[in-house]
């Protein structure tokens, strides 16, 4: 199939050997543009590395740890040097006089993303594999249509298409590889090839989650805004300590760098974040959750929507006082309708999770349709 994807870094040969002091000082990274997409393969999310064919010496389920690959060079195990990652045995050939493994021997994990989406850009992070990295990677992506959430076999048969996101390259060890991808498609999982073998720390897979519309129509109410039903973060005003699409994953906050927190202002502004909905809809009650932020809450906070990027912003939550640790609720009187809602919190500080409830307008659940339709759904 024809290439779908973009090396952005290309970092070929392998790094130099450890050579003690922080295991970070040579590592090697660049600006990727498609990283202010959501992880669809975040564990957050629910993704998950459902098979590998191979993983000797590290297992496959460290490719989805949200924290970065930990290296301590004093670390051994049975089986030899225990690695933060994904790493299988070396391939050999068929006999003494082809010891070599074949251009087509490869080792491979399936991974389902955490919510199914349109992939923007992915980062193959070879951090402390330095001589033990793959040679090349590919990756392809397919969309499972069925009702039911396939198992490794069934996405192995042969009715399954598989899209060629990544097409076969060269990686670089003890570096972020990054892949943009242009094919705008819906995909529910993945396939990651490591040619012949070797090791991989982490697996990022950045882009725009796009829910399924029966879903959101039998839940009837849900939240517009919740990263899993397709709401985004477009924007903020400060990014110092947490991301800010930490306020719309799902579940509770479980610890203070789980939410937003901006640094401290010295001026008399204020901080904010602009969301983008799933689609034009009609918003009823709304959380603002401020857990684990208790010496440094936003004091006030206040909510605002648009119709469209050239809406005018209109309040539908007045300047409100916002206690530390605690989860604030609103029944709205009147609903808010847009596609677009900003958040502004006063002066500075943070909070854990924002959650709009309403429903999807005429309007809206049309124009989602007919996009899931587009994009294979």
């Amino acid at each position: 199939m024809a290439q779908r994807s973009t090396g952005l870094a290309s970092f070929t040969g392998n790094a130099n050997p450890y050579g003690g002091g922080d295991p970070y000082a040579d590592y090697r990274t660049a600006d990727f543009p498609f990283t202010q997409y959501a992880n669809l393969a975040a564990r957050e999310l629910g993704a998950g590395v459902i098979a590998a064919n191979d993983e000797f010496f590290a297992q496959r389920e460290n490719l989805l740890i949200s924290e970065a690959a930990h290296f301590d060079p004093e670390d051994f195990g049975h089986k030899g040097k225990v690695m933060d990652g994904w790493e299988t045995r070396r391939r050999r050939g068929v006999c003494a006089t082809q010891p070599w493994p074949t251009a087509e021997d490869h080792d491979w994990a399936l991974v389902r993303l955490g919510a199914p989406g349109v992939i923007r850009g992915i980062v193959v992070d070879t951090a402390h594999f330095r001589g033990n990295m793959p040679q090349a990677v590919s990756i392809e992506a397919t969309n499972w249509e069925g009702a039911l959430a396939p198992t490794p076999e069934e996405l192995q048969g042969a009715d399954v298409k598989w899209t060629t996101v990544v097409a076969r390259t060269p990686v670089g060890g003890h570096a972020a590889n990054g892949f943009e991808v242009t094919a705008e498609q819906r995909f529910t999982h993945l396939r990651v090839n490591q040619h012949p073998d070797g090791g991989i720390a982490r697996l990022r897979v950045y882009g725009e989650v796009l829910p399924d519309p029966k879903w959101l129509a039998s839940l009837g109410s849900f939240d517009v805004v919740a990263l899993e039903n397709g709401g985004s973060v477009q924007d903020a005003s400060n990014r110092f300590y947490s991301p800010p699409t930490n306020t719309i994953n799902p579940g509770r906050s479980r610890k203070m760098d789980d939410g937003w927190e901006t640094a401290r202002r010295r001026d008399n502004g204020n901080d904010w974040i602009r969301y983008q909905l799933v689609a034009d809809s009609e918003i009823r009650a709304v959380e603002i959750d401020t857990a684990y932020l208790k010496g440094n809450s936003a004091g006030w906070a206040s909510l605002s929507v648009k119709s469209g990027e050239e809406g005018e912003w209109t309040e539908f939550l007045p300047r409100t006082r916002l206690q530390p640790d605690t989860n604030h609720r609103f029944v709205l009187d009147t609903p808010a309708v847009g596609t677009h809602v900003r958040i502004d919190i006063f002066p500075d500080g943070g909070f854990s999770r924002l959650r709009l409830y309403g429903s999807l307008t005429e309007a809206g659940a049309a124009a989602l349709t007919t996009r899931h339709q587009e994009l294979g759904g």
